[in-house]
């Protein structure tokens, strides 16, 4: 089985266990991941082997440009996120990681280790969002790309370490106002057309500057590294036509992992220790 496919085989045994569906009840030690997203927040539960038991998701506004901004309602979702698997899982959570996107360490590490704190969770590890993608699709040469509502993340690997990581405030967020100023409408509503498969092939011609953009921001940042491929994840990156985009500006390969929103929670709690 290729990286890939086993990334794809995580994912989506992560899918079917996403509330409300049924979780896995664990027979050993349970390792935690939280993702604070610009989005959304994501905790995800594995066995102690990794295997998928369940998630949560909950669409949120906590973070701006890669930085936790209300901490009161961060606490408040972590909370409920995590009682939330304690009751479906049936187990004491006491370990717990997170991670934050590059560059943004001074300051933002204290706050998102407080988080997890309040939901009285014991933090082993907080990573850069693209290293911890990096550990699901098990790639030991290349770069992750990873864009969420705020911000594009960048690292690049090689002999199976992260040699140079990178974050710039262009993500999802930004196609939506996009969207927003072309049509008229509200940011809500920009959000709702955006993931849409009806309306995405009109809104290509529109938000592709903004793709181009990201591209840009990844060909900068890997300029002078001998990359052999890119990996995408995150939600932003399940917008048709990214894919193609970024392979006409990077002139590379370029591959998308089935639930590119799920691939960095994932990658949190393969990080959790103990």
């Amino acid at each position: 089985m290729s990286e890939l496919e086993s990334a794809n085989a995580l994912t989506c045994a992560l899918t079917k266990r996403m509330a409300p569906q049924p979780a896995l009840i664990p027979k050993g030690p349970v390792r935690v991941g939280v993702d604070i997203g610009t989005a959304n927040v994501v905790s995800v539960a594995l066995s102690s082997d990794g295997t998928p038991l369940a998630g949560e998701i909950t669409p949120a506004r906590v973070v701006r440009e890669g930085m936790i901004t209300d901490y009161l309602t961060a606490v408040k979702i972590v909370r409920n996120q995590i009682q939330s698997l304690r009751d479906r899982l049936g187990a004491e959570l006491k370990r717990g990681a997170s991670a934050i996107p590059p560059g943004t360490e001074a300051g933002n590490t204290k706050v998102t280790r407080h988080v997890l704190e309040a939901a009285d969770l014991e933090v082993t590890a907080i990573v850069d969002e693209p290293t911890a993608a990096a550990k699901v699709l098990g790639i030991k040469e290349g770069v992750v790309v990873d864009i969420g509502g705020g911000t594009t993340g960048i690292s690049v690997l090689q002999d199976g370490n992260v040699i140079y990581t990178a974050d710039e405030p262009t993500g999802g967020t930004h196609l939506d106002l996009v969207i927003a100023g072309r049509f008229g409408i509200s940011i809500e509503e920009a959000e709702t057309r955006k993931c849409d498969p009806t309306y995405q092939p009109l809104l290509l011609p529109v938000v592709r500057p903004v793709l181009e953009k990201m591209a840009t921001i990844v060909c900068r940042h890997i300029e002078g590294y001998s990359v052999s491929a890119v990996y995408l994840v995150g939600g932003t990156c399940a917008f048709p036509g990214l894919v193609q985009v970024m392979q006409e500006e990077l002139k590379l390969p370029v591959y998308l992992p089935q639930n590119p929103l799920l691939v960095t929670p994932l990658g949190i709690a393969m990080c959790c220790e103990g």
